[in-house]
């Protein structure tokens, strides 16, 4: 059976042109996604993948209404070919069921593991050049060494609580804390008037 799959755009709203296509292109049921590409679920999809049986072709308008990624594009034809399902784009004029189009999206899967290696060279680069000019990974501290000092000043009169300091900076007491033990500075509350806040 050949079926086929369309997904709307956002820019482009209107799926006519693609399932005409589709049609022309001898599809005997049609599976059509409404919902745009930014949202990540797509139903349509996921019902269209999984009533195709061995033998059946998958036909698409073109290559970017099945998958958002090569990634994803390789991973999805790659499964269709391990359950002896063909594909098809009309647009680019490939065809699994061909020798040729096999080959194609061979060429396809090594592409996408070649991308894949690189994103994780330049990740590690940069992360390799950060701690060379002293910087580690993760979120940015909420408070600055600046502002350490001025959270370590104002411990320092005995009225002010930890409570107060962090409603000051808009953090919680954990926040601060850690900011503090970051800094090697004392955590735990030394006045009294601190105690009795809690």
């Amino acid at each position: 059976m050949i079926i086929g799959y369309a997904r709307v755009s956002t820019q482009d709203q209107h799926p006519e042109l693609q399932l005409d296509a589709l049609r022309g292109g001898g599809c005997e049921q049609l599976f059509h996604e409404k919902a745009t590409g930014k949202f990540r679920d797509r139903p349509e999809l996921t019902t269209c993948l999984r009533s195709l049986r061995k033998g059946d072709t998958l036909v698409v308008w073109k290559l970017d209404r099945l998958a958002r990624s090569l990634k994803d594009l390789v991973e999805i034809i790659h499964d269709l070919d391990s359950r002896g399902v063909g594909f098809r784009s009309l647009t680019e004029s490939i065809d699994t069921t061909s020798a040729g189009g096999r080959l194609v999206f061979h060429v396809f899967g090594a592409l996408a593991e070649f991308e894949h290696s690189l994103i994780r060279e330049r990740t590690m680069a940069g992360l390799a050049a950060a701690r060379a000019r002293g910087r580690k990974g993760g979120r940015k501290p909420r408070l600055s060494k600046a502002d350490v000092r001025k959270v370590q000043a104002m411990l320092g009169d005995p009225k002010i609580t930890k409570t107060e300091i962090a409603k000051h900076f808009g953090i919680s007491r954990v926040t601060l804390n850690a900011a503090l033990e970051r800094e090697g500075l004392v955590v735990e509350p030394i006045y009294a008037s601190e105690s009795k806040a809690h």
